[in-house]
């Protein structure tokens, strides 16, 4: 009964105490075709569906950051919404990037501003997986993940030793990391120590001094140590620090000569140009400041948590945790610049009972304490301009009980309730803008028809406050023009899933439907004021919802090749539409193979993209400046064939080519720039559809020892 009870605590937290047994009748079941192998496509809680991104496929697929890792998840879309910074926005199941949230080792570690830039600059050096949940509610730690939330489950080491991985390629792409990890001869002390660095060149397929890709560096250092002081307990630490460094627009050793070149040009010379294109095209060179066209972020992260998970009894443990982050950025906007030092604090404690055979419960609380401070010289003195600065506080207590009626049942039904309070400490935003109680309930079944079929059925309610101008980036794009707040409630959601599950000998699959009701969206419009467009964050009236479904096939041809299919479509309301800046994907089919024969790994992901209407999401953009030459508003389907080859020189020395796009598919390569003028004249970039990298080639080596 304890063993079983060590399962539950570590099912939700993701981390506690490794080292308790895994309860013999948890079944293992391939839910996602992408994760090829058996393993990597474990379930990982046995009645919540929880896709798995292991150590094998972040290797398999270069992935340096997280927004790599993701790529080819089911369910998962990366968005790319910006040409100038290359911001990703991390979708599930059809909804934005503001509804998923992030956790490392199972404790809430990012935030709306600093999960802005974050995919591309969270290291996936020492990363043992990646879990995927999707849907409200997904975890009691993280009531406010309307989409779902994706844990980052650092390595916990069994052995000592050193493993560095070195990659360069095509593009400026230049990778350096290292992990060192010890264990104790009696296994009670674990440590890790992880250190990368990561790069890549601006991108300008086009020529016209513009990039439609930016620079992008990161450097990432993270540390990590276990102690078992007793049998039944475990104390985990956990800390890191990134530092990441975005630049886009013109064109390093083109149209400008450095990035502090162009942020000094701003100081010495801040009026506009007449015309920033050649013809007032933006097909063609640019000519205008290079400050005009800018993006510029610098971002420095810390982060401190730590756990730790104690036996009471056989039947009885306590769980407790504390995460801790400083997120400060300091941005420069085409003209706008904008500083922000943003901070969080959560803590949780819970205990775990196993009452008997068939009921285990859990009970517990948790408090979440962030602020903002952020400034922008430019909005100085300007009426029309109210700061994002905040103060966010929230106290929830949960309980979860899970009951296995019947041998082929298992329901998990959890409940919420928190105390939630929000406020906009500008002065022209008086009193608490949100405070509300806020009831979050949520289900979770596991049937298995036989043992073969297994049926899981999850509905979930969640909230989240719209806090910040990193709602769409067009907000902080517009923001010189002042920036309005209109938000007084909390977003709620309700959602509902449902996936049945084949595991056979060579065949398994999984095919999942979703459906997500949002009330009180939040989004970005526009209102005049004194001839300007003004940007202000309100909120929608009426419902919007995201629904779709995917289909995993994996099927084992032979003991060394493995070919995969996974089928996505989502569909949106008008009400849905209107939240995104840019299109996010709707149809989509990957095919995989993995193959190994003897030393050589090799790994194919072939994607397709269905075509979109864009008119359904707003688009409308010009080619001039005089409005004469409007943009297409069909993106016609494309695919993406991204490879890697590997080979073991020894046990401990590996050599590795590969390829991302292959195929050379650009949306600049079909004429069409990511750049364009508004119907009002203004100048924007972010008409995007299609990759905007073209093919990139790598190579590398990783040893051990």
């Amino acid at each position: 009964m304890g063993t079983a009870l060590a399962v539950l605590a570590v099912t939700d937290a993701a981390a506690a105490h490794e080292a308790q047994a895994p309860r013999p009748d948890v079944e293992e079941i391939v839910i996602t075709a992408r994760a090829r192998a058996l393993e990597a496509g474990k379930l990982a809680d046995t009645i919540q569906q929880t896709e798995v991104v292991g150590l094998g496929e972040l290797r398999a697929t270069q992935s340096a950051v997280l927004s790599e890792a993701l790529q080819f998840s089911p369910g998962v879309r990366v968005n790319n919404e910006c040409s100038m910074c290359a911001v990703k926005r991390v979708m599930l199941n059809g909804l934005g990037g503001q509804h998923t949230t992030f956790l490392i080792d199972g404790l809430p570690a990012h935030t709306l501003v600093s999960g802005f830039y974050g995919p591309d600059a969270l290291s996936m050096a020492g990363v043992e997986r990646i879990e995927i949940a999707r849907g409200a509610g997904a975890s009691l730690t993280a009531p406010e993940a309307i989409g779902g939330t994706i844990n980052i489950v650092t390595q916990d080491p069994t052995s000592t030793g050193v493993t560095v991985n070195a990659a360069g390629g095509s593009f400026g792409y230049r990778q350096g990391d290292a992990v060192a990890t010890y264990a104790s001869d009696d296994g009670l002390f674990r440590a890790l120590f992880s250190a990368q660095h990561d790069e890549r060149d601006q991108v300008d397929g086009d020529d016209n001094g513009v990039s439609e890709n930016p620079f992008l560096e990161n450097t990432n250092y993270t540390a990590r140590a276990s102690f078992d002081p007793t049998q039944g307990s475990t104390v985990s630490l956990r800390g890191a620090y990134t530092r990441s460094e975005v630049f886009g627009g013109p064109v390093i050793g083109d149209t400008t000569a450095s990035i502090g070149a162009t942020l000094d040009g701003f100081r010495t010379s801040p009026d506009p140009s007449d015309r920033l294109f050649a013809g007032d095209d933006v097909r063609n060179r640019y000519i205008g400041k290079p400050w005009e066209t800018t993006e510029w972020i610098e971002t420095k992260r810390k982060e401190l948590s730590g756990r730790y998970f104690q036996e009471l009894t056989d039947d009885l443990n306590a769980d407790l945790g504390v995460s801790w982050s400083k997120h400060e950025q300091d941005s420069f906007y085409e003209g706008f610049d904008y500083r922000a030092d943003n901070k969080m604090l959560y803590l949780t404690g819970r205990l775990n009972w196993s009452i008997d055979a068939d009921h285990l419960l859990t009970v517990g609380g948790d408090r979440r304490d962030e602020t903002l401070r952020s400034a922008s010289d430019a909005a100085l003195g300007n009426p029309n301009y109210i700061s994002d600065s905040f103060d966010y506080l929230t106290n929830g207590l949960f309980v979860q009980h899970t009951w296995t009626p019947l041998r082929e049942l298992e329901v998990a039904t959890a409940l919420r309730l928190d105390w939630v309070e929000a406020d906009f400490i500008d002065a022209q935003r008086p009193g608490t803008d949100i405070d509300e109680t806020m009831v979050s309930p949520r289900i979770d079944l596991r049937y298995q028809h036989s043992d073969q079929w297994t049926s899981r059925v999850s509905a979930g309610r969640g909230y989240r406050a719209p806090l910040s101008f990193f709602e769409s980036d067009h907000g902080i794009l517009d923001a010189g023009q002042g920036f309005l707040i209109e938000v007084d409630e909390l977003e709620t959601s309700t959602s509902l899933t449902y996936a049945l599950s084949y595991t056979g000998g060579r065949l398994n699959w999984t095919a999942a439907l979703a459906w997500t009701a949002i009330d009180n969206l939040a989004a970005l419009d526009e209102v005049e004021i004194d001839g300007n467009a003004v940007p202000v964050l309100t909120q929608r009236d009426e419902t919007g919802h995201a629904y779709g479904g995917t289909i995993d096939i994996g099927y084992k041809l032979t003991d060394t090749l493995d070919l995969s299919l996974t089928l996505e479509k989502f569909e949106h309301d008008d009400v849905m539409r209107s939240i995104f800046g840019v299109a996010p994907i709707e149809e989509r089919a990957i095919l995989g193979l993995e193959w190994h024969p003897g030393a050589w790994d090799i790994d194919v992901n072939m994607t397709w993209i269905g075509p979109r209407d864009l008119t359904d999401y707003g688009y409308e953009g010009y080619e001039d400046a005089g409005l004469t030459i409007p943009k297409s508003t069909h993106a016609d389907a494309f695919v993406t064939v991204d490879a890697r080859i590997e080979y073991a020189v020894t046990e401990d020395i590996a050599l590795y080519v590969g390829g991302r796009n292959l195929l050379d598919y650009t949306q600049v390569k079909d004429e069409e720039t990511p750049l364009f003028f508004k119907p009002d004249g203004g100048y924007d970039v972010a008409y995007i559809y299609g990759p905007l990298r073209g093919r990139e080639l790598y190579a590398g080596t990783r040893f051990s020892f």
